[in-house]
């Protein structure tokens, strides 16, 4: 495996595991509440705007997947798209990109 690739797929672990660090620590604080969460991400002006530069981000990124497999065929690639919804843009990017660097036999 390339150091690229070591570099992505360290980051795509990095990316799922210290986020959810965060959600935890506010779940066991609050309780377990997705919409009490969503609330949360609104609470200001600075979360409301990194909350839709976040969700811009996944769609793009989607839509790019989308785009990718299609023309590629590497139908594996698309596991990106729930990571990115389900953990974030910090997983599911660096997912894609480890995904889409492998050596094409």
């Amino acid at each position: 495996m390339s150091v690229l690739r070591m570099i992505y797929l360290g980051l795509a672990i990095w990316g799922a595991i210290h986020p959810m660090s965060w959600f935890l620590a506010w779940f066991d604080e609050n309780g377990f509440s997705l919409s009490g969460m969503v609330d949360a991400w609104h609470v200001n002006a600075a979360t409301s705007g990194l909350v839709w530069d976040l969700t811009i981000a996944a769609v793009a990124l989607t839509v790019w997947i989308i785009a990718e497999v299609y023309a590629r065929k590497n139908w594996s690639a698309l596991i990106a798209i729930p990571a990115t919804f389900c953990i974030g843009v910090s997983c599911g990017l660096p997912l894609y990109l480890f995904l889409r660097t492998r050596p094409v036999t």
